[in-house]
């Protein structure tokens, strides 16, 4: 065991966490910034990120109310309308600030104007992209901009575990306690076994979205809501789980894929129209937007037609795009799908709905701030009230980078002001032992993803979410068994994680009683419920 001390501590290595790295380490050239990732420090949820980056680009043609109206209109009602004019008035510049590290968005043919496309939801063609790579892109700037920092320091293969409060003095903590403190982190060094405990005067959560929680999942991995679990088990405050979203359109491929394969959102704002395998357009019976309406209507309507016609999937017909622009813009989807045999100029594009995007999480206010003190949240694990009851396409990027900017604007006027907590104990592992069959953490996953996908998915009932909440106790109480009894691993901490994810997700959609946004019942059609935002 080692005890390390950092000025501030990042977890996750995304763009959240590494656009606030690079404005730290940059402003303080003497203070230490310290990332940890689970994995490698290129393996994010931001990499996987296809569509691009929505922005008020083109003021000839589009304003700041439009992206307004259109972000309030996917949220159903739930989105908080001063935190939506933040984004959308402050992100333009922070796309400038991403463009001069180096981000290669692309421009129109024979023209310097960037190439702005259009998708669901939005009225104008707001997307800046790179092919269909935006996520990797912007990921690549980044990690070779904080690269140029000596003050940052990326940690890879470290598991955060615990975020460490005056709980870990031995002072009792619960949800209403007024004064809750982060000191920093327990987290367990995947290649040698041993569990440092890293002291931070701020503690800043870049951890990503919880969609391994779902069999199917365009999420890497690593998304099993770490630092939502982590945050909720320190008695901070989480907000609207109920609001997950499935994307209308992963690749439906029978061999199986984990992550399941995305066709973006900007295929359909390029001319793809959603059809059934006999050819029929069937979107003009859920939306007058047809196959651009938002996606949370698009998602239930491929649903209800798979239901319908008993199919395992729908299609996106893209055979009469023009060949040389489709390819220009698509490489990586014309490559996978000619991959599994579909050629998209030829045949049309199996899609099914697959869990994509956390919509709620750690509670923050403008400034990016928790409910316990010295902790922030930024990106997709934080709940900044944006995306009310339903993401507009694009809007997650622009969120991110623009929330960590305020994350370093409020810990650089305030960081002087705190000191670390020296008399921290370590981790204390007496009495574990080894795990003797991995089969019990393997096994408990599967089931827990099952009772999501069948019980918590795109629509839902009070019956189906009350049996989803009795098994999820009983994988509750044998998983604590098994971390209060043997030694921690990675796979038994994702576990214990993605259990509190499902735990929160169920039990906001039981609150809610109403069918709003992501959240469809067949017991509430209506919009009935006193409830606003489902705080936990």
């Amino acid at each position: 065991m080692s005890r390390t001390k950092t000025d501030i501590l990042i977890l996750g290595s995304g763009i959240a966490g590494l656009t606030f790295a690079i404005k730290m380490a940059r402003q303080f050239p003497d203070r230490q910034v310290l990332v940890l990732t689970k994995t490698v420090e290129g393996e994010t949820n931001t990499r996987y990120a296809q569509g691009g980056v929505a922005a008020v680009w083109n003021g000839e043609k589009d304003d700041f109310e439009k992206h307004v109206a259109d972000t309030l209109d996917a949220g159903d009602g739930l989105c908080k309308e001063e935190i939506v004019r933040i984004v959308v008035e402050e992100g333009p510049e922070r796309v400038r600030e991403i463009i001069e590290l180096g981000a290669r968005f692309d421009k129109e043919k024979g023209s310097n104007e960037y190439d702005l496309a259009m998708e669901g939801g939005h009225s104008e063609h707001r997307i800046l992209h790179y092919k269909d790579l935006t996520g990797w892109e912007m990921q690549r700037t980044l990690m070779e901009e904080a690269a140029r920092y000596p003050n940052i320091t990326v940690k890879e293969h470290y598991f955060a575990l615990d975020l460490i409060t005056q709980h870990h003095l031995g002072r009792m903590v619960i949800r209403v306690t007024p004064d809750i403190e982060c000191f920093g982190c327990y987290a367990l060094n995947k290649q040698n076994g041993e569990i440092d405990t890293i002291l931070a005067r701020a503690t800043v959560l870049c951890t990503g979205g919880g969609g391994q929680v779902y069999k199917s999942t365009t999420n890497p991995v690593i998304a099993t809501g770490d630092g939502v679990a982590m945050t909720y088990r320190a008695k901070g405050r989480v907000e609207n789980m109920e609001f997950m979203q499935f994307h209308p359109t992963s690749l439906f491929n029978p061999a199986g894929d984990n992550p399941s394969f995305l066709v973006s959102e900007a295929v359909r704002g390029h001319g793809g129209i959603l059809k059934s395998a006999e050819g029929e357009e069937f979107m003009q019976h859920y939306d007058p937007r047809l196959s651009l309406a938002p996606r949370d209507i698009v998602a239930r309507a491929i649903d209800s037609e798979m239901k319908k016609r008993g199919t395992d999937c729908m299609y996106l017909d893209c055979r009469h795009l023009e060949k040389e622009s489709f390819l220009a813009h698509f490489p990586t989807i014309y490559e996978k799908c000619k991959s599994i045999g579909i050629d998209p100029m030829k045949d049309m594009i199996p899609v099914v709905p697959a869990c994509h995007y956390m919509c709620g999480g750690i509670l923050v206010d403008e400034h990016g701030r928790s409910s316990i003190h010295r902790l922030y949240a930024a990106g997709e694990c934080s709940s900044t009230g944006l995306h009310g009851a339903n993401r507009l396409a694009s809007n997650s990027l622009l969120e991110a980078m623009v929330f960590a900017h305020r994350v370093f604007l409020h810990i650089k006027d305030n960081l002087h002001a705190w000191e670390y907590k020296e008399e921290v104990p370590d981790w204390n592992a007496e009495g574990t032992t080894d795990p003797q069959e991995m089969v019990l953490i393997t096994q408990s996953i599967k089931e827990l993803k099952d009772t999501m996908s069948y019980y918590v998915g795109i629509v839902r009932s009070n019956v189906r979410l009350q049996r989803a909440l009795d098994r999820l106790f009983l994988l509750y109480r044998e998983t604590e068994d098994l971390y209060k009894t043997t030694t921690i691993s990675p796979q038994l901490m994702e576990l214990r994680n993605l259990i509190t994810i499902a735990y929160l997700i169920t039990r906001s959609a039981a609150h809610r009683k109403e069918s709003r946004g992501l959240h469809f019942t067949t017991d509430y059609t209506g919009q009935l419920s006193f409830v606003e935002h489902s705080v936990l």
